[in-house]
């Protein structure tokens, strides 16, 4: 029997005797970029325990990347995508390299509220991979974890205030922690507790 536990697995209960077989790593980091933009990338890897021949790539032994995947999506302080570069090391099949061009359409959409939609609308279905969708959605929560984080941090050391936000931040009214009539919301931004947007 293998086992192969998580940083966090004992925070599970004990599993039930099991064999491992598959491990999908997905990592993701946001950077700042010299020129002022920020990249945000994605990478994912699929493994097996176990030797299994895959139609195209022959036999491929244990530990061998079925997926190797990886996405940078260059973007300004707004979140506006200015470039997207995608590499796709490992791929089941040729033709999965087909999905590599209309990633290019996600050039000018911006990582924050629609993203989902301007996802689906843009590579759904047969017009992309499903791997690299699954990798994009999540690239929306890392941007905002990189990007306006960062510059807070940034206005921070230099002693400036916060600026006054007219809206609530993006995560707020989106988890069970932050919503607007919760105690989070209250103690952190407590000008947004109980907000209700306009009516127009």
């Amino acid at each position: 029997m293998q086992e192969n536990t998580s940083r966090y697995a004992d925070s599970l209960a004990a599993p039930a005797p099991r064999t491992h077989v598959h491990t999908r790593d997905v990592q993701y980091r946001g950077y700042r970029r010299e020129d002022g933009l920020w990249d945000i990338e994605a990478e994912l890897t699929d493994t097996k325990t176990y030797e299994q021949e895959k139609p195209g790539r022959g036999v491929m032994p244990a530990g061998e990347a079925v997926h190797g995947m990886v996405i940078r999506l260059t973007v300004d302080d707004g979140m506006k995508i200015t470039d997207v570069a995608v590499g796709m090391p490992a791929t089941p099949f040729p033709e999965c390299h087909q999905a590599n061009p209309p990633m290019q359409r996600l050039i000018g959409c911006t990582l924050g509220r629609g993203w989902r939609k301007a996802i689906e609308e843009a590579l759904g279905g047969t017009q992309g991979c499903a791997h690299l969708r699954e990798l994009l959605f999540n690239m929306a929560t890392v941007g905002y974890q990189t990007i306006p984080l960062y510059l807070r941090h940034l206005r921070k050391l230099a002693g400036l205030p916060e600026p006054l936000l007219e809206r609530p931040p993006p995560h707020i009214g989106q988890c069970v922690a932050w919503d607007f009539n919760g105690t989070v919301v209250k103690r952190v931004w407590p000008e947004f507790a109980g907000w209700k947007p306009k009516e127009d």
